[in-house]
């Protein structure tokens, strides 16, 4: 029996449920479930335990390495508000410990519950994992010719990219985070690939890696990418200003010629949804526009150039 009462703890699941005509189904989500518009009208089940004062990307890091040394979570999980929405099906994720409510938070409060939900585990690591989740939510709430048009229509726009004739692809070095400088993971250097470019200091199908400012200066990417992880356009900008007394990368080849550019990572790169070509998508323009593409197409929301 396909699932009818839905409880998506992850906002790319949210995203996927909604693309694949599922929707009507979903009763609860994230605080942090945004997209589309419509998720923001159901239950809102956590909240963030970060503290006030932990706002820049640095002070952030500091908790969270903190947070998750102890074993605290940097999520709260209103578990009698699950109970009451009585779901059936708990999407939710073990891939990364400061991403989502961790998955034995809710394992315990799914066992409180009288229905006996299932609870699933996403773990994506590629675009290709991301695809098969989309199939794979398809099946479990009966929506099945839903995931499927999903995924056709974004493998024709990841065609689309592969086969873009290209006379230079550029060595792209995309920083999911700025204090500690941290690599592309899991599906962001495949991203890169699509989009034509060389991803540098990556690390495909793994987790995010602190990189040494002294590694990425002798790595001298022709394009940097900036996309903080949970930050939108705005936050990721704030970071970016943060490097200002930073002289590694002040001096940086890419940033100097006018080639560093900033992301809304919330939006894109950082949710393993359905909008990752979309973060494909304006990979590519960043590498057009340092590549001095004639006729460039013009800039994209959620993507913006970093001063020299």
């Amino acid at each position: 029996m396909s699932a009818r009462r839905i409880v998506s703890l992850l906002p790319s699941a949210t995203e996927i449920l909604f693309a694949i005509g599922a929707g009507d189904r979903v009763v609860g989500v994230t605080h942090e479930c945004d997209f589309p518009p419509e998720a923001r009208t159901r239950a809102a089940l956590t909240s963030s335990l970060l503290p006030g004062d932990a706002v820049t990307a640095g002070a952030i890091d500091r908790h969270v390495r903190a947070s998750v040394h102890s074993g605290s979570s940097l999520y709260a999980l209103d578990a009698d508000r699950l109970a009451q929405l009585d779901p059936d099906l708990i999407v939710t994720q073990e891939l990364c410990a400061v991403c989502a409510v961790s998955y034995e938070i809710v394992q315990r409060a799914a066992k409180r519950l009288r229905g006996d939900p299932r609870v699933i585990s996403l773990e994506p690591s590629s675009l290709e994992d991301v695809y098969a989740t989309i199939g794979f939510l398809g099946e479990l709430c009966g929506r099945e010719r839903g995931a499927a048009e999903v995924v056709a229509g974004l493998r024709a726009r990841e065609a689309v990219l592969r086969n873009t004739p290209r006379d230079v692809r550029p060595r792209a070095l995309i920083l999911e985070w700025t204090d500690p400088p941290m690599s592309g993971g899991h599906w962001t250097p495949g991203l890169v690939e699509i989009a034509g470019g060389i991803p540098l200091l990556a690390h495909p199908g793994a987790n995010s890696q602190t990189l040494a400012w002294d590694a990425i200066a002798q790595a001298d990417p022709d394009v940097v990418i900036v996309v903080p992880c949970g930050f939108d356009l705005a936050h990721a900008q704030s970071a970016v200003r943060e490097l200002a007394a930073n002289a590694t990368w002040n001096a940086l080849r890419a940033k100097t010629s006018g080639h560093a550019y900033v992301m809304d990572g919330n939006a894109y790169v950082n949710r393993p949804g359905p909008r990752l070509i979309d973060s494909a998508d304006r990979f590519a323009w960043a590498f057009d526009d340092a590549t001095l593409v004639a006729n460039p197409a013009p800039m994209p929301s959620g993507i913006a150039r970093i001063a020299r």
